[in-house]
């Protein structure tokens, strides 16, 4: 009998449609989620992609200098990122626009072209941990009782990753940036510790470490303890838009 080899071209693109399909990762919020540096001298940069929102930061270990500090909410797809600016420290003008990147990427290097030029960056940790996220304040202590906060233009973000953090203080609406920080933590034993890499307000603050008790329950945070000035700390945050 013959052998109808016609149909083996066919078969072939079938299997090959079917691999790639099941085997290729699909580009999304998990695979870019968690943090990513770039290092060039003296000079670090950080990336930091949760929930579907993004900073990008350049800081000097070596002067404590910090140096600038961008993001917003992102796109991630077929090797493209498109981010909303919310916030840019240097250029104000930026809010509100949208820019686009190329961004590709395998387990532990990402190329892209966000800060101007094709260069890769390292992973830091995947995003994984219970309190990697973009967090919202929602209420902080004064006195004996918590004051509800209600985010609106004018908010304080933070975001974590599985090891670093960074606040961000902004209206979306004047275009306002207040301030940042940020650096590498850990939350073990209800124990949240802060080490301070980089501070827009007060370079004196960088190489600080702070701890605070802290717990998670549902999509809230609770964290208490004293700020790099001794002030008592007592707030609420909210993890926003969460990507399960």
């Amino acid at each position: 009998m013959k052998k109808n080899w016609r149909i083996v071209p066919i078969l072939l693109c079938v299997l090959a449609l079917f691999q790639s399909s099941f085997l290729l990762p699909k580009q999304n919020f998990k695979v870019l989620q968690g943090s990513w540096k770039y290092v060039s001298g003296s000079t670090e940069e950080i990336l930091l992609f949760t929930d579907g929102y993004c900073s990008h930061t350049a800081f000097s270990r070596e002067t404590k200098k910090f140096l600038f500090t961008r993001g917003g909410t992102y796109e991630h797809k077929k090797n493209r990122l498109e981010v909303a600016i919310e916030f840019n420290s240097t250029l104000p003008d930026e809010v509100g626009n949208k820019k686009t990147y190329n961004c590709s990427l395998t387990a532990k290097e990402l190329v892209s072209d966000i800060n101007g030029n094709v260069i890769t960056w390292s992973r830091i940790d995947d995003g994984s941990g219970l309190l990697n996220g973009n967090w919202q304040i929602t209420g902080r202590k004064n006195g004996e009782e918590i004051v509800p906060m209600n985010p609106g233009p004018r908010k304080t973000v933070k975001l974590l990753t599985g090891a670093r953090f960074q606040w961000i203080a902004i209206n979306t609406l004047t275009k306002e940036f207040f301030g940042t920080g940020g650096g590498n933590y850990r939350f073990e034993s209800g124990k949240y510790t802060e080490l301070i890499e980089f501070f827009s307000r007060d370079s004196s603050r960088v190489g600080a470490t702070l701890t605070f008790d802290g717990k998670v329950e549902g999509t809230k945070w609770t964290h208490q303890g004293s700020s790099s000035r001794g002030e008592p700390i007592h707030e609420i945050w909210e993890r926003k838009n969460p990507v399960d």
